[in-house]
């Protein structure tokens, strides 16, 4: 298997909508994650070659989640995604060091794009 990559979304059908998509795509899922403090966490544990992060989360959000992430390891990679089309949220994420932004409602072949720019 590919590339390790970590799920972070509150709704546990979104983790699971993104998980499907990746694995049909021949990508490895190593972990989820319901907030961003849970994904720190995760991501010290696992180490994965991706994140894929929600903005809105309860508890810690996607960008908060995202600084603490790049504070562990600066060159992490992480790819968020949101519902709103906050052009401001985006912005922020990218200035964080976000590598990509995927909006939801998605499509797969978008997912997968993003995943494998940002692998290379």
């Amino acid at each position: 298997m590919g590339n390790a990559i970590l799920i972070v979304d509150d709704a546990a059908f979104m983790r699971m909508m993104i998980k499907e998509v990746l694995t049909k795509n021949g990508f490895n899922v190593v972990g989820e994650a319901e907030n961003g403090k849970i994904a720190m966490d995760k991501y010290q544990e696992l180490k994965p070659d991706l994140v894929i992060m929600d903005i809105t989360m309860p508890e810690v959000n996607g960008i908060d989640a995202l600084k603490g992430i790049r504070q562990m390891d600066p060159q992490a990679k992480v790819v968020m995604c949101s519902a709103m089309g906050q052009q401001a949220m985006v912005i922020e994420a990218i200035q964080n060091g976000a590598k990509d932004f995927i909006v939801k409602p998605f499509q797969a072949d978008r997912v997968c794009e993003a995943v494998r720019k940002v692998l290379g």
